[in-house]
């Protein structure tokens, strides 16, 4: 095939020395349909953006070919498509999971095979495995800050509303220590199966015990019906439409936003390293290429850009230390150093999860989000929460990491 021609997915087609290349079969595990199909649909498009990046790079000596699986949020999909990825493509590197759930149900297959799961999603931490790359945010970069923020400002009466799964667990844990360390309550607190639409009883248990803070741990199509709930009742009770009641959310991003209409979630505060409304040349850089690539209507979202540097952790690890042998890339992928669209970020030899920059932002009427805070610089994981001192969220010696936000702008 000359360079000229195109392969059958419209494509450019390889040259021939690009065929003379030694190709890397790359594993992607996201549920691109069920209860949280579009988020993992963003999810691949980061990955498949890097990867061709990658395979264009004339310095890089090899090609990454990607292997991708579906389990639609099966937990048992997830378990038997990692198995055959693993023991039958000949795969070593996996990216992907979205729930907490689904990376605990395929570790044992990564880890009993000396593989790296490359795990994009901001998660509740209190985990760290010598065959996880964690790109996302661990809590100390995304639950303390948002707690901190609402504990200084609102009174102390908080309301959990989760899926019933380790995620919605490990947070409502964590935000029902800083409320009691802050001399505040949990009110309420209410978990439902994933993927649960029947939510207006919810509703109305906030409505009758008024909390000031109501923290969402929602994921997927149960966070957009509770929306939607809340936005119908708020109609006939105006408490949950004034400004006595903090709506929280680790979760809301901008394809979800445009997903279930900015109506039903204007004025979310939520926690994030990463939103489109970030002003820097590598975002901007960024959002052009993507929206290039997947169509000028295209939303990449905090998970799209974690699962893009999964790639690019991947790729310049390869090239650095000459091999896709899961210890060398292990061990090269904490030298590098990548400027990012959030920031730079670079991986902890400590626990192989990332420094971020935590930022907090509130939700407009256009659908995208006004950061009204963000730390000084890059943040160090601490997914055991080790050193945040929860009767002040932080210790004296990190408190240049977070300072009370400022609504006034940054």
């Amino acid at each position: 095939m000359s360079t000229s021609e195109v392969s059958p997915d419209g494509r450019p087609g390889q040259s021939a020395s690009a065929r003379d290349k030694t190709v890397i079969r790359i594993g992607i595990l996201y549920s691109l349909t069920g209860t949280y199909g579009a988020i993992g649909r963003e999810m691949l498009n980061g990955v498949l953006m890097v990867i061709e990046e990658s395979n264009a790079n004339a310095s890089f000596d090899f090609l990454l070919e990607p292997v991708i699986r579906d389990p639609g949020g099966s937990l048992d999909q997830y378990y038997a498509m990692c198995h055959e990825l693993l023991h039958t493509q000949g795969v070593r590197h996996v990216i992907g999971c979205y729930t907490s759930a689904s990376r605990k149900r395929v570790l044992p297959l990564i880890e009993g095979a000396n593989a790296l799961l490359w795990h994009s999603p901001r998660y509740e931490g209190f985990e760290s495995s010598a065959n996880v790359i964690y790109l996302g945010a661990a809590p100390n970069q995304h639950v303390i800050p948002l707690i901190r923020h609402v504990t200084d400002r609102y009174e102390t009466k908080l309301y959990n509303v989760g899926s019933n799964y380790v995620w919605s667990w490990e947070i409502n844990r964590i935000a029902r220590e800083a409320m009691q360390e802050a001399g505040g309550t949990v009110v309420g607190e209410q978990l439902v199966p994933v993927g649960e639409h029947t939510v207006q009883a919810i509703i109305d248990d906030i409505i009758e015990k008024r909390p000031a803070i109501v923290l969402n741990t929602l994921v997927g199509e149960s966070a957009y019906h509770f929306y939607h709930a809340w936005q119908r009742s708020a109609h006939q009770h105006g408490f949950l439409a004034s400004n006595d009641v903090a709506k929280l959310s680790l979760t809301l991003c901008e394809p979800e936003v445009k997903l279930v209409g900015a109506q039903a979630v204007e004025g979310y505060l939520v926690s994030s390293v990463y939103f489109q409304s970030i002003h820097s040349e590598h975002n901007q850089r960024f959002l052009r290429e993507y929206r290039a690539r997947f169509g000028s209507s295209s939303s990449p979202s905090v998970d799209t850009e974690a699962a893009y540097l999964c790639g690019v952790f991947l790729s310049r690890s390869i090239a650095a230390c000459g091999t896709a042998e899961t210890s060398a890339v292990c061990k090269e992928v904490c030298r590098q150093k990548v400027q990012a669209p959030q920031g730079t970020v670079h991986i902890d030899a400590d626990n192989n999860h990332s420094y971020l920059t935590p930022r907090l932002g509130r939700c407009r009427a256009d659908g995208q989000f006004d950061i009204f805070w963000e730390a000084p610089k890059p943040v160090k994981p601490d997914p055991y929460l080790t050193w945040v001192d929860l009767s002040g969220l932080v210790k004296p010696e990190h408190s240049g990491s977070f300072v009370p936000p400022d609504d006034s702008g940054r």
